[in-house]
Order: structure tokens, then sequence, then C-alpha cells
């Protein structure tokens, strides 16, 4: 059963009164709800997550985070998590079988991770053995499904995240000769470039064509980028930084790796949102900044630092579409829903898939 699937299945629809409730009201239930539960309850909040949710947030952060985060809070009966599809899965797997793990609204999900389903990938893997031999290895970006991760742990990979690619792309070159990186074919390029490998010898896996985009002797190839990508971060372009460097000649700019190599290549700084975060953190007073990732975490990081002059590197970018599907009525209801015994929207990661998953992310985090 694929994600749509899965979402079809599993989507109760909003009942209409949360439509109608006013802010204020939606507020104090949550609040009451929250008080009520107490430490039986526990909301992680992404940092992309919209303010009206993230105001109600145990904790914030990354995805991976907040799922080892939930896991360290066994007594919580209830994990309601406020980001996508990937991440609730992230956080049933980590987390014992007696806890919960909610998503206020199951539409929530990831185009990136989307990008590569586990069909595409079985169909993949014999094609590039056939190609490389047993050289071969697979690595998967946190933002991906449980079963991509079930995937490469049962083949002897790891998941990675943005802020340890470097380690782990390292590391996977002292087990195989090749990487095939999944899903995000930009933080696979980025991470290698930095590691010195030459774009030439990187290749892209199209799962659409089952072809493997290469000009050139394949036993040059090192990496193989699968052709997925974020839909927000590919949105920054090299006209954006063009534009920020003539408008303000002395603002720094900082983005995300995955964004495209080249918007990479003529920004000042890049790294994962933590990386972001703390550098912005720790500038001096009065430095300027273009910052290229998701608008509610720039907004957020705006008004959390009146001292320094900070804008996006596109004006006109729009948050996460899919992460705002969380907002204030779905994350009421998930909460009145469980007031009331009930459980809606529930994530469960299958034990056969959620063990071969569990490989792959101990593998990363015994490196960690």
């Amino acid at each position: 059963m694929n994600i749509l699937e899965m979402v079809n299945e599993a989507q109760a629809k909003l009942p209409e009164r949360y439509t109608t409730m006013s802010r204020e009201e939606m507020e104090q239930r949550v609040r009451e709800i929250k008080e009520k539960f107490g430490e039986k309850l526990f909301i992680p909040g992404h940092h992309y997550q919209k303010d009206e949710v993230v105001q109600f947030s145990d904790a914030t952060g990354d995805s991976l985070q907040l799922a080892q985060v939930a896991a360290q809070n066994t007594k919580a009966k209830y994990i309601v998590f406020c980001g996508v599809h990937f991440m609730a899965e992230t956080a049933d797997i980590l987390t014992t079988d007696e806890q919960v793990v909610i998503l206020p609204d199951m539409r929530a999900g990831c185009s990136m991770a989307d990008m590569a389903d586990i069909y595409q990938t079985e169909r993949a893997w014999p094609k590039l053995q056939e190609i490389f031999g047993d050289t071969i290895l697979p690595l998967t970006y946190v933002n991906s499904t449980a079963a991509i991760k079930a995937f490469c742990g049962q083949h002897g990979g790891a998941t990675v995240t943005s802020s340890n690619a470097k380690a782990m792309v390292s590391w996977a070159f002292t087990q195989k000769e090749r990487i095939l990186f999944l899903p995000d074919q930009h933080l696979g390029r980025n991470t290698a470039f930095d590691l010195g490998v030459p774009l030439e010898h990187m290749a892209v896996w199209d799962p659409h064509k089952d072809t493997l985009e290469y000009k050139g002797n394949v036993e040059d190839i090192k990496v193989v980028l699968w052709k997925g990508h974020c839909s927000v971060h590919e949105n920054f372009t090299v006209k954006n930084i063009e534009n920020v460097r003539k408008q303000y000649p002395d603002m720094n700019i900082i983005v995300h790796p995955e964004c495209s190599r080249e918007v990479v290549a003529l920004s000042d700084y890049s790294g994962s949102t933590k990386y972001i975060i703390e550098t912005i953190e720790n500038a001096p007073a009065g430095t300027k900044w273009a910052i290229g990732t998701e608008m509610n975490l720039v907004k957020r990081i705006i008004s959390q630092h009146p001292d320094k002059e900070i804008i996006s590197l596109n004006p006109f970018m729009c948050p996460c579409l899919t992460m705002n599907r969380i907002d204030l009525p779905h994350l009421l209801w998930a909460l009145e829903s469980l007031e009331n015994s009930e459980e809606v929207n529930v994530i469960k990661v299958d034990k056969t898939t959620a063990r071969t998953a569990l490989l792959a992310l101990d593998r990363m985090l015994a490196l960690a």
C-alpha cells in the first residue's frame, strides 16, 4: 500500500464545527487538554510549522531530532506529531508499542519523500546491480518513507540528515565503492561535491524512465543521485542571489543544502536548518542576512532577531504547502478526539518494515 492509498484509507474528515470556531476558543481548548493530559501527551512541532501550531509544541526541531525526543518521553502515551507523514513514521519506529503516534492531518505529506516510492526503488536496484555489480550502497535522507529506510537497512545502508550527511557519505565510501543517494539529488550532490567527488563522477537515476542519466564511462561514476528534490528549496534560484547581491551588496546569503548546486555554490553559507538557526543566533547585531529556506521558519527567525536585518532569499516564496496542512483546527480535533477516547489519524508502521528501517537509523545513530 503506497502513501496515497494509506491516506485515502485512514483520513477522517475534519468536522465542520472546527471551521467555525474562533482562534481564541480553539487556543483555550488546546491549553485545557494539554493541562488535562499532562505528561501523557507530547506534541513535537517541526521548525516549518505555523506559529499557531508551534506555540503549543513541547519541543521544536528537525524531523529526526523530534522523533528522538518523542522516544525519550516514555511517559507520553500519545505523540501528536505536528510535521509530515514520514516524520510521524520515524517517531512510531523509535517509540514503544504502547505509545500512539498521531498526525493531525493525514494529507500532510512530503513531496520529496513521495518522489521515491518503494516500488520504484525495488525496480531500480537490480538494474543498478547489473550496471555496477556489488559495488553500490544505498543511503537515504531521513526525509523518506519508512519503506525506503527499510530498503536501505536491508541492503547494508543507512539514513542521513542534512546535519550529518558528510559523515554518513564518508562512512558509505568505506563500505562500498559507490553510493545510491535517495531521494534528494541536491543534498546528495552538494554533500558529495564538498567531500571532493567531482560533478562529472555523479549520475542521476530517473525512476520514471528507469534510466541512468550520464554521459561518459559508467566506471567513473561514484555517486548515483535519485531524481528527487524539495519543492520548496528548489525554488531558490541563481537569479534570486543575483538580485540580492545587486540590492544588498553587504548581505550574507545562507541556504539549505536541499537547494541546487548552483545556488549553494553562489551562497556564503549553507547548512541544515539547525545550522541556519544557530548561525543567525550567533551573528553580531547589525549583520544582514538573506535566508534560503522555508518561509514559516524565515518569518520566525526575523521576529526573533530584530537586531539584525533579515530577508528571504526569494521574497515570493510560499511556506511548505504540505507542512501547512497541520493547522490549529486539525490539532484541536486530534486532541479533542483523544479527550473523547478516540484516536484519529494514527500512524503505524508494520513490524517488519519498522525493524529493517531501524537498522538504517541505528547505523547512522551509531556514527553520530
